[in-house]
């Protein structure tokens, strides 16, 4: 049983009322499954996905789990979240509700459905919590199988802390590595490449991880023989069994509706990761799922009668039941009347989730009704703004919708009258205090952001010589992780060779193989080490061979990464640094630049574009001050160029969200970045031969994008712009040129059409020619504002063509 029923001591009394709390918490948890799904059929909720069917297996599960812990897993686990004291009944029908309240609704304040589980690393102010007292779980998200990179990256923080306990000096987030990962996901999800490629790399780096796989025999509707190789995953994955001198997993197979036995085995499965840092595999079989997958449909629909009765006779809560009455912990009757005590409770905690969700809304209703009272008495629309306010009085269970779109119409209606003013401002008000419950906490909003981080210029002396600018990036590294014990790099290529392009010479021998680390090519758990590790207090740097090979680890940093700090309201965060390298080399999957892609993709994360590496390096420093989650892109073929060392190695930084004007001009303003600038430059040389004076300001950073508007005040002195880059048409060029023109009303001081000059819209061909007819070249920057100059004065710059 648990730690409490191996004691000597122990009576049988205490072993009967510990079971009976185990089977109250499963038998609440199956009345909210079965009470949400009722919610949902109503109308109050949107949709749910439960957790029915799996109740007795997270209770040996959350038995075995300790403060320090983690969970990485999926929407099915609302049964151990109870069993850890980290979800109630009126907090789970908060969440079905989608309660924007995060104190309503711990899980994700109303930001994720139902079913989307978390605890709260951090505390108001954004700081970190010791974690080492807490029970936590990683917040989930929807995609399957994407719980597993993460989950391995939870599990190395232990392996590395254990290692390393100068990470760690306040015993925050580890004690002596002793936590457990644990994983979670559905048999049918194991047929994700995601899972393949996260059990691998647990096997390869021997990390304490204890993934359990809940086997029901459907993925949705669909059966197991469509899914699993011998619709049999543990069977598949014998060839990762550990055997004496190997790396690799110890799997244990277990009956998901034998309570006993899923005890022992989880017991047994924590010691083994905890002690022994050796990732164990639960196959949990024969499980079922009493309402099927979700609220959309019902699994009489392609489950044959033998299956629903079999499953009616090994549902997991009446297998339990029987096992209790045949070992006398509790009779029949008294089972019964425990089941209709926690129905009642099941019931009052649904009721007092949507008084607490539904009664605020009424009451800013009622403050609208009051404003559109005193609105409709001069209004000239009196009559109609009454009828709207009656019919939103009627609605019995208004939504804050309701109220905004009935205060916006009626707006309309008084716009040239004296109510308008008072009715105007109610809106404005309403949508301050109500947007930040849906928007808030995109970006870390603590007093680490990268905001708060000052600037510090490189400094340079006698002793400066020109270098090759990769020994900048290397000796800047090598006094991060001289600064910074809880820093670490890993990747393709990282740890012996010291990177493809020598960034890290020399560092894995100085600091280790664990810092500075060498991994295999599998770029998605690569990301997920990252993600893990850094919502652990650690400071990775996970480092993407090539920008092309990025998009192998997009999903996550899309799903997972850029959306930790909103999905939870603030309450977690995962500071992870991707490091890459992109831009012009040579052909179709080594010199992209989707550029374009990647910040659409990824908002909640910063992206920055450095022109050099010094650039490179002082964004390092920046971000290792801050704690906010980050994309370094260094141009891929500036490291062999020359940069002045810097005499303040590790120490200066590169502001987040500030341009740089590296030339200025009169005539016409190009705003670039990365590689393509240096063609920028070349071709200002050339134009100002013709007596063309451009201005050149480069981006540095595209999320966030010149938060101090200097690209506009730009604009007010050459009133011309042209946005250069080597992304596809309508790339990043475009955002650029959202940015400038729209936001930043650019639009105002331009006296020509503003211009963007971008790659072709294919892939980039092969070769120095390839090159140079895919992207933007010198001579099409010349001529491109040669054109534009050519329309302003054509007596002074005739056509060229």
């Amino acid at each position: 049983m648990s730690e409490t029923a191996t004691k000597e001591a122990l009576t049988f009394e205490d072993f009967k009322q510990e079971v009976l709390n185990d089977y109250k918490t499963a038998r609440i948890s199956r009345e909210c499954s079965l009470l949400g799904r009722k919610e949902v059929l109503t109308g109050k909720a949107k949709f749910g996905i439960f957790g029915d069917g799996k109740e007795v297996p997270q209770l040996a599960m959350a038995k075995a789990f300790k403060n320090g812990d983690f969970r990485s897993g999926y929407y099915r686990d609302q049964t151990f979240m109870m069993a850890i004291g980290a979800l109630n009944i009126q907090q789970f029908f908060a969440g079905l509700y989608g309660h924007p309240d995060i104190e309503q609704d711990p899980m994700s304040g109303g930001r994720q459905m139902g079913g989307h589980f978390a605890t709260h690393s951090l505390d108001e102010n954004g700081e970190w919590k010791n974690l080492t007292q807490q029970k936590n779980s990683s917040s989930d998200i929807s995609p399957t199988a994407g719980q597993m990179p993460r989950l391995l990256g939870l599990a190395q923080a232990s392996k590395i802390y254990r290692e390393f306990p100068n990470a760690d000096k306040d015993q925050k987030f580890s004690i002596n590595g002793n936590e457990v990962a644990w994983g979670t996901i559905g048999n049918a999800s194991t047929s994700e490449g995601l899972f393949f490629e996260t059990i691998n790399a647990a096997g390869v780096l021997q990390v304490p991880m204890v993934m359990s796989v809940w086997d029901d025999m459907y993925g949705i509707s669909v059966h197991a023989r469509h899914q699993t190789t011998k619709e049999n995953i543990s069977e598949i994955l014998k060839g990762f069994r550990k055997e004496e001198d190997t790396n690799g997993y110890e799997i244990l197979t277990v009956h998901g509706w034998d309570y006993p036995a899923l005890v022992d085995t989880y017991a047994k499965a924590s010691q083994i990761a905890r002690t022994s840092h050796i990732p164990v595999l639960i196959h949990v079989k024969e499980l079922t799922q009493p309402q099927g997958h979700s609220t959309s449909g019902s699994h009489e629909r392609y489950k044959s009668p033998e299956r629903l009765q079999w499953e009616s006779e090994f549902d997991c809560i009446a297998k339990m039941r029987s096992w209790m009455i045949e070992s006398s912990i509790a009779t029949a009757e008294e089972l019964d009347t425990l089941d209709a005590e926690l129905k009642k409770d099941v019931l009052n905690g649904k009721k007092a989730a949507w008084e607490a969700y539904l009664n605020p809304i009424k009451e800013e209703r009622a403050s609208l009704i009051a404003v559109l009272n005193q609105v409709a008495s001069s209004s000239a629309n009196k009559v109609f703004i009454e009828k709207m306010i009656a019919d939103l009085n009627a609605i019995k269970e208004p939504i804050r919708k309701d109220n905004l779109t009935t205060a916006r119409k009626i707006l309309r209606m008084v716009v040239g009258e004296n109510g308008k003013d008072l009715l105007a401002n109610w809106i404005k008000d309403y949508i301050y205090q109500i947007q930040p419950k849906f928007s808030s906490h995109l970006m870390s909003q603590s007093s680490n952001k990268s905001e708060n981080i000052t600037e510090i210029l490189p400094v340079y002396d006698e002793n400066s010589t020109d270098v090759d600018a990769r020994l900048i990036i290397r000796d800047n590294f090598d006094k991060i992780f001289e600064t910074y014990p809880e820093a670490l790099i890993f990747g393709e290529d990282s740890g012996n060779i010291g990177d493809v392009n020598q960034g890290l010479e020399g560092l894995q021998e100085k600091y280790g193989e664990s810092r500075v680390a060498d991994a295999g090519i599998r770029e998605a758990s690569i990301l997920g080490q990252g993600i893990g590790m850094a919502m652990r207090g650690l400071r990775p740097i996970a480092e993407i061979q090539y920008l092309d090979y990025l998009l192998y680890a997009l999903q996550i940093m899309s799903d997972d990464l850029a959306t930790v700090q909103y999905r939870t309201a603030g309450k977690q965060k995962a500071p992870l640094i991707v490091r890459t390298r992109g831009h012009r080399l040579e052909g179709i999957w080594h010199s992209g630049s989707p550029m374009g892609m990647i910040i659409n993709a990824v908002r909640g994360m910063h992206v920055l574009v450095p022109r050099n590496m010094t650039k490179a390096a002082g964004f390092y420093n920046t971000l290792l001050k801050a704690d906010e989650p980050a994309l370094v892109i260094e141009c891929l073929n500036g490291y062999r160029l020359k940069e002045k060392m810097p005499a303040n190695i590790g120490e200066f930084t590169t502001p987040i969200g500030v341009v740089e004007t590296i030339k200025e001009g009169t005539d016409l303003t190009i705003v670039s970045y990365g590689s393509t600038l240096r063609l920028v430059e070349q071709a200002a040389k050339e134009l100002l031969e013709t007596g063309i004076d451009v201005e050149i300001i480069d981006v540095q950073s595209l999320l966030p994008f010149d938060k101090n508007h200097d690209c506009v005040k730009s604009l007010q002195k050459t009133n011309r712009l042209l946005v250069v880059d080597e992304d596809v048409p309508g790339g990043a060029s475009a955002y650029i040129l959202q940015q400038i023109v729209d936001v930043q009303e650019g639009y105002k001081f331009l006296d020509s059409k503003p211009e963007t000059l971008a790659a072709k819209p294919h892939r980039p061909a092969y070769g120095t020619d390839g090159d140079y007819f895919s992207k933007p070249s010198v001579e099409d920057v010349f001529e491109k504002v040669y054109a534009i100059m050519n329309e302003v004065n054509p007596t002074k710059y005739p056509s060229l063509y």
